[in-house]
């Protein structure tokens, strides 16, 4: 049996949530921020509170490790890292970009097999943070900056479906318009989607060290030019 906190504050969005064997129990949101400094406090403590008063102990914490905002992030893994040394607890760094596409992949039961997912956040004029994964959520392109244009994913477009989703996603439906291109409205990087993630990497062990691990700003990614960048994959 496993019990893990999950934090996310990647976005504007703050979110809490606890996941007992991979079952949500709990979750808050607050969705007009940014205002995680003044929240994201008391929602952790009500989370706590929450399974304190059941008796439910917690195993570790999970947090969203970007791409994102760099104060939202910094917040969010401060606050993980803090209830990990109060409580002597295994911290779980999960990829903003895989969070976003777990409820795409719960309420699309009709995917096609070889259906890609791309989710997408917002940079500035038409640049995203993005990757590209199948349905098992193996990376078919790594995470980039990318400068979105008529040929973004040209390639992958002519043999799959696509499904953009995410804030970044919706400046580029007038961009991509290839026939095999999907959009889908209003998907965020919430804790709740984060437990099937979070569960896996506690059954395989896979943690971060809590005193060194940093997330992933956005401002660490550098843009690529507004050309193909796949081409020669």
């Amino acid at each position: 049996m496993s019990c893990i906190l999950h934090i996310e504050t990647s976005t504007d969005v703050c979110s809490v949530a606890v996941s007992q064997d991979g079952a949500n129990i709990f979750h808050t949101e607050e969705m007009n921020g940014p205002s995680h400094a003044q929240k994201l406090g008391s929602m952790v403590d009500e989370a706590l509170s929450f399974t304190d008063n059941h008796a439910i102990p917690f195993d570790a914490v999970a947090v969203s490790s970007g791409p994102g905002s760099y104060t939202g992030l910094r917040i969010g893994v401060s606050m993980a890292k803090g209830v990990c040394y109060a409580r002597n607890l295994k911290l779980i760094a999960l990829p903003t970009l895989q969070v976003m596409c777990v409820p795409v992949l719960l309420r699309n039961e009709e995917l096609p097999d070889d259906a890609l997912l791309c989710p997408m956040i917002d940079a500035r004029r038409m640049e995203v943070y993005t990757a590209l994964y199948d349905r098992a959520l193996r990376p078919i392109i790594d995470l980039q900056a990318l400068v979105v244009d008529g040929h973004s994913f040209e390639e992958q477009l002519a043999e799959h479906p696509i499904y953009f989703f995410g804030n970044g996603a919706d400046k580029c439906k007038e961009t991509i318009t290839h026939p095999n291109a999907h959009f889908i409205a209003d998907i965020k990087p919430l804790a709740k989607w984060m437990s099937p993630l979070a569960e896996k990497a506690h059954a395989r062990e896979e943690f971060v060290d809590v005193a060194y691990f940093e997330p992933n700003y956005l401002k660490e990614f550098v843009a690529l030019k507004p050309k193909n960048p796949f081409a020669n994959i």
